[in-house]
């Protein structure tokens, strides 16, 4: 039986090139009730006291790990991560719950300030049903760094998952079920672009929150602008990676090869763009090139292997096309360059020197596993090119020189910075970013308090 993608939400293993599921579109009058369940749920969510709130994501938690291997087989399944990566993510998604079930109701907390002979207290009450439009490449991950977060604050969650990752989006809403939350708290609505527009432009929907391509955040956060609805987007990135003449090389190289390849280099906060002062370029490209040979590839179920196949072969073609037209433009090939024959996605791991400021890979965002390596005549020259993007994302920096590093850190455009060690996205810290990486931030206190009502209550002014 053939499905159409104009109808169906279709998976399909990209490993094999089986479909796994083909689920129809649902209609307006579908995404309506959808919209109304979840606002009723939220009604009555939004009464329960923060710590009972807080005891139910330690519940998701232990929901969560009781179906730990079911959900990190269907994410290899559906996109293709190396099945111990699928594990860790799920492992952290588990720990995101457990940590802001333990500090989030101290973040929620009402905050007296005394004004002149009164008192005035700022109160954080929730908004109401929050739309989110998430990407399929962390499809547990990405989800509950910002599900987590507006549940507690005690708004509800409607959540439009790419639909190549469908049967991730089912599971995690059954996880919200086995936890017992309130039915329609948390639902799954598989809704076309249309639908998408038609939930954006309901009253009932307080906000949205996207993670994606610069296109799709671009368009959706126009229509909730035009809303005048809350939106907090998490779009694409091209992060540098400086690594300067004193830095240790070989932990430089030991990071760029985790930071750029892991998921199969499929990550918006990846190092894409790596930036080389020209005293060490060659023995860091020759030490990085050894150590991203050694990598290996296949099939994404089985624990040796470090790289998959990507998650879908028009992503992969376009990526391919990226690196012909850089290489046509003049950079040189060191590794790698080209598809893999046969079933499944796969692109083999790339290296690409000699890129320059307007080249295709220093320019765009190349989201699958290649490198671009440039050379910076000093540290300024390479802030200079570090910030010579579209995106500002993260960053990461290699010296010895710690007041270099900070002084660097201070002038990088870019919403996270990571010294001597490559990026991360952690419960514990504030993750987002600025220019054409978007605005509005999760995690932290900050991706808590980004939808809720900020309520100042001033007692006997006058």
């Amino acid at each position: 039986m053939s499905f159409s993608a104009e109808t169906h939400a279709i998976s399909r293993n990209p490993a094999s090139g089986e479909i796994l599921s083909a689920l129809p579109y649902i209609n307006e009058q579908q995404v309506d009730a959808a919209i109304a369940a979840n606002h009723r749920a939220f009604q009555q969510w939004r009464q329960q006291p923060i710590a009972a709130r807080a005891q139910k994501l330690r519940d998701l938690a232990n929901a969560i790990r009781r179906r730990s291997e079911e959900m990190a087989q269907i994410i290899t399944a559906e996109m293709g991560k190396p099945i111990l990566q699928a594990r860790g993510e799920v492992e952290k998604s588990a720990r995101l719950c457990e940590w802001y079930a333990d500090h989030g109701p101290a973040m929620l907390a009402t905050e007296p300030t005394q004004v002149e002979n009164n008192q005035a207290v700022i109160e954080y009450r929730p908004l109401g049903p929050i739309l989110a439009v998430m990407p399929w490449n962390f499809p547990l991950w990405q989800v509950l760094r910002g599900a987590v977060p507006i549940l507690l604050a005690g708004n509800s969650y409607l959540l439009k998952h790419a639909p190549s990752v469908m049967g991730c989006a089912l599971l995690i809403e059954a996880l919200f079920n086995d936890a017992d939350f309130p039915p329609q708290l948390f639902s799954v609505i598989n809704a076309t672009n249309t639908g998408v527009s038609q939930a954006i432009n309901d009253t009932r929907i307080a906000g949205v929150t996207v993670t994606g391509s610069v296109r799709a955040g671009a368009a959706i956060g126009a229509q909730a602008g035009a809303a005048l609805k809350k939106c907090v987007l998490e779009l694409g990135g091209s992060d540098p990676f400086i690594v300067l003449k004193d830095a240790d090389i070989d932990a430089a190289v030991k990071a760029a090869v985790a930071g750029r390849y892991q998921n199969t280099g499929q990550v918006c906060a990846a190092a894409k763009r790596f930036i080389i002062e020209r005293d060490i370029a060659d023995a860091f490209s020759e030490k990085f090139v050894a150590a991203v040979q050694q990598l290996k590839m296949g099939d994404p179920r089985h624990e040796e292997n470090d790289i998959g196949p990507m998650a879908r072969y028009d992503l992969r073609d376009e990526l391919h096309q990226q690196v012909l037209a850089t290489l046509n433009e003049g950079a040189t090939l060191l590794t790698g360059g080209d598809k893999l024959a046969g079933a499944g996605n796969y692109y083999q791991p790339t290296v690409l020197a000699n890129v320059t400021p307007s080249m295709t890979a220093f320019r765009q965002e190349l989201f699958g596993p290649v490198a671009a390596i440039t050379v910076a005549e000093n540290a300024q020259h390479a802030l200079q090119l570090a910030n010579d993007s579209d995106f500002g994302l993260m960053a990461t920096i290699y010296t010895a020189d710690e007041a270099l590093a900070q002084e660097i850190a201070a002038r990088l455009e870019c919403g996270g910075v990571f010294i001597n060690g490559y990026s991360a996205s952690d419960a514990r810290v504030a993750f987002g970013g600025v220019k054409k990486s978007g605005f509005g931030r999760e995690l932290s206190h900050f991706g808590l308090h980004e939808f809720c009502n900020v309520q100042t209550v001033w007692r006997n002014r006058g």
